[in-house]
C-alpha cells in the first residue's frame, strides 16, 4: 500500500466510523455494503457526500454504480486525486 492509499483509507476509516456512529469500525478493500448492518441506501448517500466533501472531488452516477467494495471507491479517489 503506498502513502496515498495509506491516506485515502485512513480517511475512509474516518467517515465510515462517522456516518455508522461505531469507532471501532474497521475497513478493508474487500468491505461492501452486505458486510455492514445498516449500510442501506441513505447510509451510501453519506459516505459518497462525505467522500466528495473530504477529497474536494465530485462523483458521478457511472462511478458510484461501478463501485462494488471499498477498494472500488479508494481507486476512484485515487485517480480522481491524481488528474
Amino acid at each position: 500500500m503506498t502513502a496515498d492509499q495509506a491516506g485515502i483509507y485512513s480517511a475512509l476509516t474516518e467517515i465510515f466510523r462517522e456516518v455508522f456512529m461505531n469507532d471501532d469500525m474497521q475497513i478493508s478493500p474487500t468491505l461492501t455494503a452486505k458486510d455492514v448492518p445498516g449500510w442501506d441506501s441513505f447510509k451510501q448517500i453519506e459516505i459518497m457526500v462525505s467522500v466528495e466533501e473530504r477529497f474536494g472531488i465530485k462523483l458521478n452516477t457511472r462511478e458510484i454504480d461501478s463501485m462494488k467494495c471499498v477498494g472500488d471507491l479508494a481507486a476512484v479517489i485515487a485517480a480522481k486525486a491524481a488528474a
